[in-house]
């Protein structure tokens, strides 16, 4: 039996053809002519949006392009914000949105003013506001909730448990000295899909080509390259317990660093300025210009990093700078039956035996890696590099058959960079399909995620770049 969710959102995909047909006659000449700059297809599971220009054009194109995805994603976030709290989405917009709105600058809240405008020209109800939050919610939900939960309920919030699994070696580690950097996503696949490949040409700062969720200014999963030669990924630090209703919020922090630094020190020291602990991160960071890769692991109180030419960083969502992990974490770092830790020692052991060698290939085979370092054995499941957490009956992170596990596989190097490109694939980075009309039959102690849910079959290695028209 469909729940309610899944009739609304039926309804929402239905009538989208005919949205479009209805509004295109309510553009004006000049949002028309912002159109004409921007382009949208879709490949492989993914859907590519270029959007480029001042602000307010970038983020109009960006609205109206993706609009029935943008609105399907918020009602997407706000049915699990609902479920999981018990409270309305309306409810965080107006109590989180004056602690947030004011520490935007200008330029995005232009650009979301933009995307605002888009969404509802195209036929579908939204605002700055609810924009503004959507942007904002990975950290409003694990960062900022876990903690003000704790004022008004007997049953507070543990710190949220992420998993994303990526790395970056440089120098000796590779097959020519150059750069190679790998990232999967992790999430919790009842969250909104993160198939978007994001080409923006802005009026000022750098180009950038990102993997992000519809209708984000910044990437959220996540991974990018700039034409400042820069490329990026980052794992979510686990077991995280700190955060500040002070200072700017993460999504802005990323997004400026991305569009306006041209080396890592300067992308480095935006991200830190009015850092406030939200959605905290260990960024893995190369530029391509220099040779040289960096790792930045963004606590609250500490921060920590390192800069290297020879050698590689990992991320498993283990910190690793002890300050952060012993005042600001929770995190068991050598106990290996968790996801962290397993995923860990795994990235070392690949590291060690694949020295000198490391290229696309080996980076995309590491993605898809299924060895579970507790059980040596190879296992998918919660502590394998490809996650697959809802094969898992019983792991100490998660409920039995939590509906989680990798979403893409991306990969990089120095060579692609120097061209804004790089490969990903849609859906898990090993081939394993996900059916969630067979799982919701098998597991229905999930029956709320009917409609929410989404299948992730099999799609290939694709390559995307800047300039993109099909």
């Amino acid at each position: 039996m469909k729940t309610k969710a899944g009739i609304f959102l039926l309804m929402i995909l239905s009538c989208i053809a005919s949205s479009y047909s209805q509004v295109t006659s309510t553009l004006s000449n000049e949002q028309k002519n912002w159109l004409l700059q921007a382009t949208r297809h879709e490949k492989n599971g993914w859907i590519y949006i270029h959007i480029e220009g001042t602000p307010k054009e970038r983020g109009f194109q960006y609205g109206y392009m993706l609009a029935p995805e943008i609105k399907e994603s918020i009602e997407v976030i706000s049915k699990v914000w609902h479920y999981q709290n018990a409270l309305d989405w309306n409810w965080l917009i107006q109590k989180t949105i004056n602690k947030v709105k004011p520490n935007i600058d200008s330029e995005y809240l232009t650009e979301m003013e933009g995307i605002a405008e888009g969404v509802k020209t195209a036929g579908f109800d939204t605002d700055l506001d609810e924009i503004i939050i959507y942007n904002n919610f990975m950290e409003l939900l694990w960062s900022w909730w876990p903690v003000a939960k704790e004022k008004i309920s007997i049953n507070p919030s543990e710190p949220t448990l992420q998993s994303c699994s990526s790395f970056i070696a440089i120098g000796n580690m590779t097959s020519d000295g150059s750069i190679v950097l790998g990232h999967n996503t992790m999430f919790g696949f009842v969250i909104p899909q993160c198939n978007i490949i994001l080409d923006i040409k802005p009026d000022k700062g750098f180009r950038i080509l990102m993997q992000t969720l519809p209708g984000f200014i910044h990437s959220g999963t996540d991974f990018f390259i700039t034409n400042a030669g820069l490329i990026g990924s980052e794992t979510t630090i686990a077991d995280f317990s700190k955060y500040s209703e002070e200072g700017i919020p993460e999504f802005i922090r990323m997004r400026q660093a991305t569009q306006y630094a041209s080396n890592i020190d300067e992308w480095c020291e935006i991200m830190k300025k009015g850092n406030n602990g939200g959605y905290a991160n260990a960024w893995l960071l190369g530029d391509i210009n220099k040779n040289e890769i960096a790792r930045l692991e963004l606590g609250l109180n500490y921060v920590g990093f390192e800069k290297k030419k020879d050698g590689y960083f990992v991320g498993s969502n283990l910190v690793e700078d002890l300050r952060i992990l012993r005042f600001e974490t929770k995190a068991k770092e050598t106990d290996i039956k968790y996801s962290t830790v397993a995923r860990n020692v795994r990235w070392e052991q690949l590291m060690q035996e694949n020295k000198g060698k490391i290229n696309l290939e080996l980076a995309k085979k590491f993605e898809a890696d299924h060895y579970d370092t507790f059980l040596n054995s190879f296992k998918p499941g919660g502590r394998s590099l490809c996650g697959h957490f809802y094969l898992d009956s019983d792991h100490p992170n998660y409920q039995a058959f939590h509906v989680k596990g990798t979403l893409d596989g991306k990969v990089i190097d120095t060579k692609m960079a120097k061209q804004m490109s790089f490969l990903a694939k849609w859906g898990s980075s090993c081939d394993i399909p996900f059916d969630s009309k067979i799982f919701l039959k098998e597991h229905p102690q999930f029956e709320w995620m009917n409609g929410l849910l989404k299948d992730r079959p099999n799609q290939p290695w694709t390559v995307f770049t800047t300039g993109e028209t099909k």
